[in-house]
């Protein structure tokens, strides 16, 4: 499909070079600094989310390239975690200043792997870059703790130091952006890497691989070992020389790393699933409002763990904003994701877009009142036919919270409308689920909006917006949607250890034991 000469900048035989390239080049293991293949010779395909063809193969590691990307991260961990803090600025920006040089690249790989349309990776990309930049000036300066002078006698004080290797898994629907969110801090603290990215979307990994390569990190710093989560996934998790794991995932997935990494005790850092509510009051800024949860759920395809997937609508004005959500979501547009007129492109994989349709059955089953789409998408809205990928109208159900489309996080783009009665009946609803993850309040009561801002059972709320993220600020969920924070000088609680130093000004008592 060209859509012009250029595609937002683009040019289209850039575009093209690199499909034939992803298509000839398997994506290889990084290790110690050199890009490698799985000692057995093995691949595995990925599938462009537009047509389901193969659009290129990465190299499926398992136990032994694990052991072999550790034993490098721990043997670079000796040196990585005493090269000053200055030198880790530099490093650091220097990779996002090549994330940047390469940004249409990166955007372009990302979109025929993924299926993420082009006007979303982009800023994904430059989220990519900002986080090295951001954690490149926490180097110098995040290590420090405090003093506690005691009297005359005493000083203690606090200091930061680098655990080790960090394992990092990261999930399919934003894998550059989300992978860099966890190395950038990572490596700015002093600690060496080993990366296992989703296997529906791992090339982008590759291509970071190159930059980090390009940047002269030294060897070791930076692994990565693609593969399916339970072959490569799982031996990072168990692996002996891997003290951190950090998963952005399903809940499910989080439940099996969390078990197999308490046999280690390892410390974990989990960002998991959402269910996500957006609260809508008679008094709100409906215009604000409604752009705002169209965009909060219909964006990225539905795949975002922060979607506001439960509409909650105060039941004076239920009927009206449903129905202009319904009349936006019948206009959004449908295609492919280097269209950069598209909106919504394709679902990941086969197996997520029936994963999704069949929530949509479960939906109509349990007698929810389908308003918008709930079909595969067969033509786009230029009316080119989407019949070969992975395209699903954008959905809108009426229901109640009891249902399981209610409860479950389908994670593509369906939004369930559910009304309330007032602020008690709506904060009832919105902590009603097992997830804990975002929240959003639409009103014009800013009393209001704070005390829902403290009741709302979520890590993250957002009052009268949408998401929108700030790196300083914490970022985590509660109850089943994760159990840290990260962001800014949070991230230090996980990356770190804090270590206490005693020293005494004169010479202490000491017992004289045995004499």
């Amino acid at each position: 499909m060209r859509y012009a000469d250029q595609v937002a900048g683009i040019p289209w035989e850039r575009i093209e070079a690199l499909r034939k390239e992803a298509a000839s080049r398997p994506a290889l293991h990084f290790i110690d600094g050199a890009f490698v293949p799985s000692e057995d010779g093995a691949t595995f395909p990925t599938l462009d989310p537009s047509n389901n063809q193969v659009l290129g193969f990465a190299a499926r590691g398992g136990a032994a390239e694990v052991d072999r990307a550790a034993q490098a991260a721990h043997r670079a961990f000796a040196r990585w975690s005493r090269t000053p803090a200055r030198e880790r600025k530099r490093y650091l920006l220097r990779i996002a200043e090549l994330l940047e040089k390469r940004a249409d690249d990166l955007a372009v790989l990302e979109c025929l792997d993924a299926g993420q349309v082009l006007r979303i990776v982009r800023a994904q990309v430059a989220r990519a870059a900002e986080n090295f930049a951001f954690y490149a000036e926490y180097a110098e300066h995040a290590m420090e703790d405090r003093t506690y002078p005691v009297d005359r006698d005493w000083l203690y004080y606090a200091v930061r130091v680098p655990v080790g290797p960090v394992g990092i898994i990261t999930p399919w629907n934003a894998p550059l952006m989300l992978a860099t969110w966890r190395i950038a801090p990572a490596l700015a603290f002093g600690n060496t890497v080993v990366l296992k990215p989703a296997e529906w979307s791992p090339l982008t990994a590759s291509l970071l691989a190159e930059i980090l390569q390009e940047a002269d990190l030294p060897p070791g710093v930076f692994n990565l070992v693609q593969g399916y989560g339970e072959e490569a996934g799982a031996a990072l998790v168990a692996h002996p020389l891997v003290p951190l794991i950090t998963l952005t995932g399903e809940t499910e997935t989080g439940k099996v790393v969390m078990r197999n990494a308490a046999l280690h005790l390892k410390r974990l850092s989990l960002e998991l699933g959402g269910k996500s509510p957006a609260l809508v009051f008679a008094d709100a800024d409906l215009e604000r409002a409604l752009d705002a949860v169209v965009f909060q759920i219909y964006s990225f395809n539905g795949e975002r763990c922060t979607a506001n997937s439960r509409l909650l609508v105060e039941e004076t004005i239920f009927e009206e904003f449903v129905g202009r959500v319904a009349e936006r979501a019948r206009r959004i547009r449908v295609g492919h994701p280097l269209d950069p007129e598209t909106e919504v492109g394709p679902l990941i994989h086969p197996e997520h877009l029936e994963r999704v349709l069949n929530y949509i059955r479960i939906g109509l089953e349990e007698g929810a009142r389908l308003l918008v789409g709930g079909r595969k998408a067969e033509t786009s809205f230029r009316g080119e036919d989407l019949s070969r990928g992975n395209y699903l109208e954008p959905t809108l159900f009426l229901g109640e919270n009891s249902m399981r489309i209610a409860q479950e996080e389908i994670f593509g783009p369906v939004l369930l409308a559910i009304p309330f009665k007032d602020e008690e009946d709506a904060l009832r609803k919105a902590n009603d689920t097992k997830y804990g993850l975002a929240a959003y309040v639409f009103t014009r009561d800013l009393e209001r909006a704070h005390r829902l801002a403290l009741e709302l059972e979520a890590g993250l709320v957002y009052l009268n917006s949408h998401n929108v993220r700030h790196l300083p600020t914490p970022f985590g969920g509660v109850k089943q949607s994760g159990d840290r924070r990260e962001g800014g000088v949070y991230a230090l609680e996980f990356y770190t250890d804090l270590k206490s130093v005693g020293l005494p000004l004169r010479p202490p008592h000491v017992p004289k034991f045995g004499r």
